[in-house]
């Protein structure tokens, strides 16, 4: 298994400990350990991705296993979030929702022998999530950082919004002659 691989199955198994610590009844603390984890998850996103294309390490593990890893981290950062009050069920159903309709059209593409590349609307969604739940977590008490956290849940989901669409206009041979 190459390096790039070994980093997407170490985001899998970094996100229950990241569950744990962001939901233990532990304070700030609990926070703060969730938030590295998030963080070091996130980075590994990165990393892999471009270890990966720069040293033509790409595999069909990594092509599958890499966006499922992304979806299991913020999707189960926002999940929880919802449990601790800070983000509304129906942002996280909507957040959630597109990433299975995604999912479904790349399934569906893959098929047809046919790859969907990320597109910079679902890249621009991602890094608005990923700043989201670092707000969310840290979920400082000040007016100014309430608000923050505020714009950015509508930036990402006006922009997971605008991805699906931009993925549905763009990619919607797909769908054609579909049994």
């Amino acid at each position: 298994m190459n390096l790039p691989n070994k980093l997407t199955l170490m985001r899998v198994v970094m996100v229950p400990f990241f569950v744990f610590f962001l939901l233990a009844d532990m304070g700030k603390t609990g926070d703060w350990i969730a938030l590295v984890l998030f963080c070091a998850a996130s980075f590994t996103d990165y990393l892999d991705g471009h270890i990966a294309r720069k040293y033509h390490l790409v595999t069909n593990f990594g092509k599958f296993m890499d966006p499922l890893a992304d979806k299991l981290l913020v999707g189960s950062a926002a999940i929880c979030l919802i449990q601790l009050g800070r983000i509304p069920a129906w942002v996280v159903v909507i957040l959630i929702g597109r990433e299975f309709v995604i999912s479904g059209f790349r399934l569906i593409a893959a098929e047809k022998g046919t790859v969907i590349a990320a597109s910079y609307w679902g890249k621009t969604k991602t890094v608005c999530q990923m700043v989201m739940t670092i707000c969310l977590i840290l979920h400082l008490e000040m007016g100014a950082w309430h608000m923050l956290e505020q714009v950015l849940i509508y930036a990402s989901t006006i922009l997971t919004i605008v991805s699906l669409v931009d993925y549905i206009v763009k990619n919607k041979d797909v769908l054609k002659d579909v049994d």
